[in-house]
């Protein structure tokens, strides 16, 4: 393990809440069709664990690239779609998958566009959050974990495109 990272979350800890919230998601959604839309990058490694804690038979897997202009630690809530859904989700019941909401700015405009798309409903789904830095509120339907405001890396969350292959989440003390 690299002596500069402070590990917050263990491998373990992230693991047990995340079969927590597949339960929950699977016994919220039973019978239903499900569309996860992941959202890039930093939330593949959560979205791929989820995925398989869910156990519904129609379960369908999208991804959603976003940008937010701001300066690189924080989000300004101008945001622009670099990739967007292979598929149409009108009428379909969707979860976004995020890795962490903080600002709120990002996610408010996200859950706006997606309900424009008339889905039968739209929930979300943040491995973490940040209340102290929050904006613009946002409801989190199914949250891993609260933390405090400082910038983490690892489980999908990056430092210049590092990190990301973190098995915990840690905070980079260098």
């Amino acid at each position: 393990m690299d002596k500069r990272i402070q590990v917050q979350l263990s491998a373990e800890q992230i693991a047990a809440r995340v079969r927590e919230l597949g339960a929950d998601i699977t016994r919220d959604y039973a019978g239903q069709e499900l569309v996860l839309v992941g959202v890039l990058k930093g939330s593949f490694i959560f979205m791929a664990d989820l995925a398989r804690a869910i156990e519904l038979p129609d379960l369908r897997v999208e991804f959603l690239g976003v940008q937010s202009y701001g300066d690189e630690t924080s989000s300004s809530g101008v945001v622009q779609i670099t990739f967007d859904l292979t598929k149409p989700i009108d009428g379909k019941h969707v979860l976004i998958v995020e890795d962490i909401v903080d600002t709120g700015l990002t996610m408010d405009y996200l859950l706006d566009q997606m309900r424009t798309r008339h889905p039968a409903s739209v929930k979300l789904c943040s491995l973490l959050h940040k209340p102290s830095r929050m904006k613009k509120p946002c409801a989190i339907d199914y949250l891993g974990f609260t933390i405090p405001d400082l910038f983490v890396i690892g489980y999908g969350l990056d430092y210049a495109q590092k990190y990301r292959n973190l098995p915990y989440i840690g905070v980079l003390t260098e």
